[in-house]
């Protein structure tokens, strides 16, 4: 219990450092600091929506760029003009994105402070944790009916919010369960490569590229083999595979977590399939840690 306990303290305390709490005109936000100076630049994830903060001297000002009918009102530029009269910097080029806003704040910074020295995050690492319930006919094994099996699972997923904020690493564990007309079970443990070809606050659409799996699979299945006579395969075992396998999935922001939906190895490489059409879905939440 008390190692439970240190580890509980341990990640709150990692996944908390860097963020404070800000009160911005009555309201209270924990925001994360990326450029300490005389200018500081403020942000976070809030209800689904990235929001930027300007802090100078006891003011903290927040960027907006509202939309009226469709135009863009660009709020922030006035207000980066007047925090950096000072210095007279352009901010015409200026976009409301977290590089932009921070190459600007430090080429502020710089010009009022001679000592002023920032180093530029190379990797800022995120993690989540999910569960998922689905279906699949298993076509990449022997399934004589088609039978389609439940499954569950779970997903841990390692991305960078920084320079491959598209790309993402997820360690999958799912469970296949048998019934009466299919007696096969298996248990996968796989390593898989997302690439996000849609990005955006709201939903992520990715392709799954599944690159080694481990499975252990247990079965009693009768089948027709063929020359046409009846046959049985019963038993036991695991193998490693290197399948290829790739399929289609989108992650949709709600609460502190993704809705997660995913169509599964449509098509793979290096495995044959049973020539039946795939079915493979699975259906999902997953947090972020």
């Amino acid at each position: 219990m008390k190692r439970l306990l240190f580890l509980f303290i341990l990640l709150v305390s990692i996944t908390s450092i860097g963020q404070q709490q800000y009160t911005v005109n009555g309201k209270t936000y924990t925001l994360q600091k990326e450029v300490d100076g005389s200018l500081t630049l403020l942000w976070n994830s809030i209800d689904n929506e990235y929001r930027y903060f300007l802090e100078k001297g006891n003011t903290i000002t927040e960027l907006k760029n509202t939309e009226v009918n469709g135009d863009y009102q660009e709020e922030y530029k006035e207000v980066l003009q007047s925090q950096t009269a000072d210095a007279s910097l352009a901010v015409d080029e200026v976009k409301l994105t977290l590089p932009s806003l921070r190459d600007f704040v430090v080429k502020y910074n710089k010009k009022v402070d001679p000592t002023f020295t920032s180093e530029k995050k190379s990797i800022k690492l995120k993690t989540r944790l999910g569960a998922f319930v689905g279906a699949s006919n298993n076509v990449y094994y022997i399934n004589p009916d088609n039978t389609i099996l439940p499954t569950f699972g779970i997903d841990f997923e390692i991305l960078d919010e920084v320079k491959l904020k598209r790309h993402a690493l997820v360690f999958r564990f799912k469970q296949s369960l048998e019934n009466s007309d299919y007696e096969f079970s298996n248990s996968e443990f796989s390593l898989n490569y997302r690439f996000k070809f849609i990005k955006s606050n709201a939903i992520d659409v990715f392709i799954n590229t599944k690159v080694v799996a481990y499975s252990y699979a247990s079965r009693d299945i009768v089948f027709i083999n063929d020359n046409g006579n009846e046959d049985r395969i019963t038993g036991s075992g695991g193998d490693l595979q290197t399948p290829g396998a790739f399929g289609l999935g989108a992650d949709i922001a709600l609460g502190n977590g993704y809705i997660t939906l995913s169509y599964n190895d449509i098509v793979a490489i290096g495995r044959e399939s049973n020539d039946e059409f795939p079915v493979d879905f699975s259906l999902g939440y997953k947090f972020n840690l």
